[in-house]
């Protein structure tokens, strides 16, 4: 049977949380929730809900995913595929399963969940949210040839094939980062269409000026760094 664990880099969630981790369907082996720097319920209500849950004391959410990655790594027995999912209900966590199904069924390394516009509920996607992704996905295209339409943080991964992209980003450019290390390894990728709704609370990437301000120079970054690498 496929071994699944989910990572959810959680900051203050604490009214979301328990909602993403009793919609993950029971296939999955692990959920863990990394606590970053949280200051409300969201640890307490994560355990409740029945996550492993880790803290991670550096604010990012890379540095958030890179805890959960290590947790993993201490084990023994190691999961097939990584699942990474946000931890503020805007995503449909009973849609892992047509996620990871790419790489169940035809052995595809790598799945994004898209946030397509048909299936977005309205103002659930920030304009600077859907510009970046544009641009982001646009430049991807015209340099690397890539066939992505998102950087959606609802994404599957084979296990393997992550430890192979030796992931560095701490903190915006985590997704952008996956999706550039996984083009120049050649890995099979495609994206699923997903639902998304507006999530519970207020963003801290989206929601700010400088929170939108740094994640564009972080995605921008990795992409032109990228385009001058042979």
């Amino acid at each position: 049977m496929t071994k699944i664990k989910v990572i959810i880099p959680a900051y203050n969630e604490a009214d979301s949380i328990a909602h993403v981790i009793n919609d993950i369907p029971d296939t999955v082996d692990e959920v863990i929730v990394v606590s970053n720097t949280s200051t409300d319920d969201t640890e307490a209500n994560a355990k409740k809900a029945g996550a492993t849950v880790l803290k991670e004391t550096n604010k990012g959410y890379g540095y958030a995913c890179l805890t959960g990655m290590q947790h993993i790594a201490n084990q023994n027995e190691k999961p097939d595929i990584i699942v990474f999912l946000d931890g503020d209900y805007s995503d449909y966590p009973e849609e892992l399963t047509k996620i990871v199904a790419p790489i169940i069924n035809d052995n595809i390394d790598f799945v994004i969940g898209a946030r397509v516009k048909q299936l977005r509920e309205k103002g659930s996607m920030t304009v600077p949210q859907i510009f970046g992704n544009w641009l982001a996905t646009t430049l991807m295209t015209l340099l690397f040839r890539a066939n992505f339409t998102d950087l959606g943080p609802f994404r599957a991964i084979k296990y393997e094939k992550l430890l192979s992209l030796n992931m560095e980003d701490k903190t915006y450019g985590w997704t952008v980062e996956m999706q550039l290390k996984a083009l120049k390894q050649k890995l099979t990728y495609t994206e699923v269409p997903v639902n998304y709704r507006n999530r519970i609370g207020v963003s801290k990437v989206s929601g700010t000026v400088k929170g939108a301000i740094f994640a564009g120079i972080k995605i921008l970054g990795w992409i032109f760094k990228y385009s001058f690498k042979k």
